[in-house]
């Protein structure tokens, strides 16, 4: 599911982005962009909760995106709406794409280009799409998105990655307390906690996926 259920039209956003999922992966290119024009807020926002500031010189959430972007669209017969959602399916590309940019940072290339010029990005992106650039500086624009990831990095560590995992990444609640070593119970509670609290916030309907 790709909505919150505290969204009264949770039911109906979720057949829209299932539909619109298997539109695309049946060839309609023009819902591919749709799917990214949905979610790119909440890739936006993971980006700006996972990259540490001091490491935006070198890595900045907006190309990071249009990367998910690029890569995705490459390897879209990959994904199979009847097996898992878009969100959770492009949140695994995005983490492969962040994971690889972590990794040239520390590589001895990396270090010694950057020492030489300052303007080295650890993503480089070719042949992104005019519309996918758009897209994204429009996002990276919001106030409220901004906003919204400052008021994450306020967050206790165990609700901040709750928050990215599950809200965000479309993690299961199951998965969630595993991999944060809590119940299962505990994060169904802890989750409708959150959930009260950025009910509050003026954020996208498609910001967060709804709990399994």
């Amino acid at each position: 599911m790709e909505v919150a259920r505290h969204d009264p039209d949770a039911h109906d956003e979720r057949l829209e982005t299932q539909e619109l999922a298997a539109r695309a992966h049946a060839g309609d290119s023009a819902r591919f962009g749709e799917l990214y024009e949905r979610i790119a807020p909440s890739l936006y926002t993971w980006a700006e909760i996972r990259i540490r500031p001091d490491l935006r010189q070198w890595i900045d959430p907006g190309d990071v995106v249009q990367e998910v972007w690029c890569r995705a669209w490459k390897i879209f017969g990959s994904f199979d709406p009847k097996v898992v959602t878009f969100r959770y399916w492009v949140f695994r590309v995005a983490k492969n794409v962040l994971l690889e940019a972590f990794r040239k940072l520390e590589s001895p290339a990396f270090k010694a280009r950057s020492r030489d010029n300052a303007l080295s990005r650890a993503v480089e992106l070719v042949d992104v799409p005019d519309s996918a650039t758009a897209i994204t500086r429009r996002v990276a624009r919001e106030e409220s998105l901004q906003l919204f990831a400052r008021w994450v990095q306020s967050l206790e560590e165990e609700d901040r990655m709750l928050l990215v995992h599950l809200g965000l990444e479309g993690l299961s609640q199951a998965d969630v307390a595993e991999r944060l070593q809590i119940g299962r119970e505990a994060v169904a509670k802890r989750w409708q906690r959150l959930m009260a609290r950025l009910a509050e916030q003026k954020l996208p309907r498609e910001m967060f996926a709804a709990v399994q």
